[in-house]
């Protein structure tokens, strides 16, 4: 009976080092934008190879859905293609006693999404606008063809969603007709089939598609999402990419927000097809240093 109890003691010891070996040695979760996925887990099968000891997880479903789990604690780190508001940082803080800390990771032109066939070729942003309020409805109205234009959004809970909402639509509501998808793979999978279509994404996913030049206004010169107009502030439509994190996040946490913002990291997001922060950009780009994205995408 003794030995029982003693087999048993000894089994439950093993079971608390195992548990205590399983958390420190638990994965990094990094939970959010869709449209930074692809870069996400770039980052992670690169900093793992380089530190075997390390295990990350990286998921999508949407800023909105990596902010709601920053804000409940079940992910070290928020991937959100548009800056947290001022409620949800204030939610974070409440629950624990910190508010999260905002890195610049990248940087993205928004790019407007057409199929191949079509001949239009630029857009303003007024355009933009009318087209996916429903008051432009035939792509003759913008020099292209005689036909409906099909709309193809994000859902709502999308940072490229609520950016695209506040930078373009002025904060209107999209027109009903818009088709929302859950992934920007989705929207550039949907528009490639489509030869009425139009969407909006992430620069890196332009594969299959066509992009095309976007003014800020009519009288304004119609701009190609590259990466010295997006970082020169000339695209209209620029945004950082971000990543959130607690204040007091673990040490390998630390590690890899400063390997994602060495150049290293910096020239994965260049291989990845979004653009580097302009520090480390600046020595692949003639001319003088570019002022940073920040400051178009609020």
């Amino acid at each position: 009976m003794r030995y029982l109890r003693s087999c048993g003691l000894l089994g439950l010891c093993a079971l608390v080092v195992g548990s205590s070996l399983l958390a420190q040695n638990r994965a990094i979760t990094i939970k959010g934008s869709d449209t930074m996925v692809l870069l996400g887990q770039r980052w992670a099968e690169v900093y793992m190879k380089k530190n075997p000891g390390v295990k990350i997880q990286v998921t999508g479903g949407g800023s909105g859905t990596g902010i709601a789990a920053l804000i409940n604690g079940t992910t070290d780190i928020c991937e959100s293609s548009r800056p947290m508001k001022d409620e949800e940082k204030d939610s974070i803080k409440e629950k624990f006693g910190k508010g999260p800390k905002e890195i610049p990771v990248a940087v993205d032109g928004l790019a407007i999404y057409l199929h191949n066939s079509n001949p239009v070729t630029e857009f303003s942003l007024e355009q933009l606008r009318d087209i996916y309020t429903g008051r432009l409805t035939n792509w003759k109205d913008v020099g292209g063809k005689d036909a409906k234009i099909i709309l193809y959004s994000r859902e709502n809970n999308s940072g490229t969603y609520a950016y695209f909402k506040e930078h373009v639509l002025e904060n209107k509501d999209f027109h009903p007709s818009a088709q929302t998808l859950p992934g920007t793979a989705a929207v550039v999978n949907a528009v490639a089939k489509d030869p009425k279509a139009i969407g909006y994404g992430g620069i890196a996913y332009h594969k299959g598609i066509r992009t095309v030049k976007v003014k800020k206004d009519a009288s304004s010169p119609a701009v190609e999402p590259t990466m010295e107009t997006v970082l020169g502030g000339t695209y209209p439509i620029s945004r950082n990419l971000f990543w959130y994190v607690p204040e007091d996040s673990n040490s390998e946490v630390q590690k890899l927000v400063a390997w994602v913002l060495s150049p290293e990291g910096q020239n994965i997001v260049k291989d990845v097809g979004y653009y580097p922060l302009p520090k480390t950009a600046e020595t692949s780009m003639s001319g003088s240093p570019k002022k940073s994205a920040k400051g178009k995408a609020h």
